[in-house]
């Protein structure tokens, strides 16, 4: 159920959307880290290698680029910028009126977690 609210969160109906579903935030996060020409393999082998913490914030920045977006009728508004490693995500038009889903340290965690990118300075003790 929205509530009204004549904020800068608003839509313009004055209505706030729901907050986004894991879903969603995972969909805006792809889309914003595949937009150029063979993304999809870049992060393959990037999760083949392991990357650091510093490296994979690198790749990050190339892959989001310097600032970019899409939407449109019925669609998640996405808007990214690769300084920062900022990610907006809405329902509609105006997602950059609210903070990012996902910024700097949380960006590179969600890109370990959904690409499958290990650490190699964390080292575990082995099991057996």
């Amino acid at each position: 159920m929205s509530t009204f609210n004549e904020g800068p969160l608003a839509d313009e109906e004055g209505l706030l959307s729901p907050p986004l579903t894991r879903e969603e935030i995972e969909y805006a996060f792809r889309r914003a880290t595949t937009g150029f020409s063979g993304g999809k393999e870049r992060w393959a082998e990037r999760a083949a290698s392991g990357m650091t913490d510093e490296k994979l914030a690198e790749a990050l920045k190339y892959e989001i680029g310097i600032f970019g977006g899409q939407g449109g009728p019925a669609m998640l508004g996405i808007s990214y910028q690769g300084s920062g490693l900022r990610i907006w995500a809405d329902r509609g038009i105006g997602s950059l009126r609210r903070k990012p889903i996902l910024a700097g340290a949380a960006t590179v965690a969600m890109a370990r977690m959904v690409y499958g990118i290990r650490n190699p300075d964390d080292k575990q003790m082995s099991l057996l």
